[in-house]
């Protein structure tokens, strides 16, 4: 008898228990339930959130009045259920302002960052992901992010990856990074009767023949040398922050520490000056005069990224009408080379405010910019405006005026914020010229272009040296003054070699012990091209 009263009172807890985990889970589940219910309320309601977004010098973003209350804004945040709060930040100023927005407090939701944690953006950003600023996304993305796993290659994923070994920001990448070409008025060349010119030299005798035409601005020179490094990339000397080499002693060194070539290069600048090939006042040419001049037709050669070239073009042809723009193989130095410097796997990138709320729709946000329909809104635009739907196909306006080329140049490069930045594929298929470009990328591009040791996170020691730092596509000051003097006249080239010594003895001996330090651990990417 008592072993049933004790097997009754077993069973009496356990059911009591099982009463209670019953009930528990019952509010658990009613909690979820309201929470999902929250979730999906909350969701229906458009995303609100802040960007801060370089301008890139693109007309139609820097003359807007107000970017936010753009139409291919507002349709934007239409097809994603957001607003957005968009800060421009000035391109020319862009690291200046970074720095100032950090060391305000006044941070965006998200913020846009240069490709990693150094060029462009500048130790700021380091210093941020260091504070915890910024969330780390792989779990976010892991599980919001569908898309931006399945076309984002690894490398540009690793390129975001801080020292810690978690993804701070989400990246528009690039899969070809043969990016800039050398443009040349193809119907003044045809003019002259001239085959398109392979040597420096015979660039050389090309441009002189320009100048006889009456061209302006025969090469197109512009400030700090951006976009107007053709010769240094004939020579192999671009002094600029991802070109290093192993020196004769097998140590790695600035490329511009080869004084023959750099002085050849130098050379072939101040022969140009002297001679008129291009402008007196190149030294002080930003990219508005540098475009404007191009457009007008007052420049028969120049460099700019090909995926541009024929809004370019076009632009060309509202001035000059029988203007015909080609992009050809760069000019070859001694060793049978040339091109541009390479561009890394990322071009830009997103990162999240750790404050933010909903960092997840904001993963969503991205994740929609490489689905079907954001690439079909920021190829072709609003329908009924740029385009119509013709038995189930797009019959896309093709821009004509100048303001037209810009609004789609903004939509397709400012606006679609995370995609293969190569070149517009959907666009470039519509025409035969654009089927043309696609074989320049294969026939031209791919098989030119320099690059070097490259260190990212940059070397620390340029932090504490202004006048030393690089830019990823502009020279330091001390190097930058002194071109200028001997280009010039001011002062003989043949002192390069004295430049050299006077960078080493500014600081550049202890940023050559770090490169030799990080190169002898394996902390650096290899040259991609020679």
């Amino acid at each position: 008898m008592k072993e049933v009263k004790r097997l009754l009172k077993i069973l009496a807890v356990a059911l009591f228990s099982l009463i209670l985990l019953v009930g528990c889970q019952s509010e658990k589940t009613s909690e979820k339930t309201e929470n999902t219910k929250e979730t999906e309320e909350e969701s229906k309601e458009p995303l609100k959130f802040s960007i801060s977004m370089r301008t890139l010098a693109f007309t139609h973003v820097e003359n807007s009045p107000n970017i936010n209350e753009d139409e291919y804004v507002k349709e934007l945040e239409k097809l994603t259920n957001t607003d957005m709060d968009i800060r421009l930040m000035p391109h020319n100023e862009y690291s200046t302002k970074m720095d100032l927005m950090f060391a305000s407090g006044d941070i965006p939701d998200v913020v846009q960052t240069s490709a990693g944690y150094g060029e462009g953006s500048g130790q700021t950003l380091q210093q941020a992901v260091e504070a915890g600023v910024f969330l780390p996304l792989d779990d976010l993305i892991e599980k919001y992010g569908p898309n931006l796993k399945k076309y984002i290659p690894k490398a540009a994923w690793e390129k975001q990856r801080y020292k810690d070994g978690k993804i701070y920001s989400i990246p528009e990448f690039l899969s070809n990074p043969s990016r800039r070409a050398t443009y040349i008025r193809k119907d003044l060349l045809d003019k002259a009767g001239l085959e398109v010119p392979k040597t420096v030299e015979e660039t050389l005798n090309v441009l002189r023949e320009f100048k006889k035409m009456g061209v302006a601005q025969p090469f197109g020179g512009r400030a700090d040398f951006k976009y107007a490094d053709t010769f240094f990339g004939s020579f192999d000397v671009f002094p600029y922050s991802s070109m290093w080499e192993l020196d004769k002693d097998g140590k790695p060194v600035p490329k511009f520490f080869d004084s023959k070539n750099m002085e050849a290069a130098l050379k072939t600048y101040k022969t140009m000056y002297d001679e008129g090939l291009l402008h007196k006042e190149f030294l002080t040419i930003d990219s508005k005069q540098y475009k404007n001049e191009a457009i007008t037709g007052n420049i028969g050669m120049w460099s700019m990224n090909a995926n541009e070239l024929l809004q370019w073009e076009q632009q060309l042809k509202e001035n000059v009408p029988d203007a015909e723009i080609a992009v050809i193989p760069s000019p070859v130095g001694p060793d049978g080379k040339g091109g541009y410097y390479l561009y890394g796997d990322v071009t830009r990138a997103y990162a999240i405010n750790a404050e933010t709320k909903n960092p997840e729709r904001i993963i969503k946000f991205f994740d929609w910019m490489l689905s079907e329909e954001a690439a079909k809104y920021f190829t072709y635009g609003i329908e009924g405006k740029d385009y119509t739907m013709e038995n189930g196909k797009i019959n896309y306006k093709t821009p004509v005026s100048v303001d037209e080329v810009n609004i789609e140049r903004y939509r397709t490069a400012f606006l679609w914020m995370v995609q293969d930045t190569t070149y517009i594929k959907g666009l470039l298929e519509l025409t035969p010229e654009g089927q043309e470009l696609i074989k320049v990328y294969d026939t031209i591009l791919a098989k030119e272009g320099r690059d070097g040791i490259n260190f990212d996170p940059p070397l620390t020691a340029l932090d504490t040296l202004p006048d030393l730092q690089p830019s990823s596509d502009t020279p330091p000051k001390l190097l930058m003054g002194h071109m200028a003097k001997m280009i010039t006249g001011a002062e003989p080239i043949s002192d390069w070699s004295k430049v050299v010594e006077e960078w080493k003895e500014r600081g550049g001996n202890k940023v050559l012990e770090e490169a030799a330090d990080r190169y002898k651990k394996k902390e650096f990417t290899e040259s991609r091209r020679k």
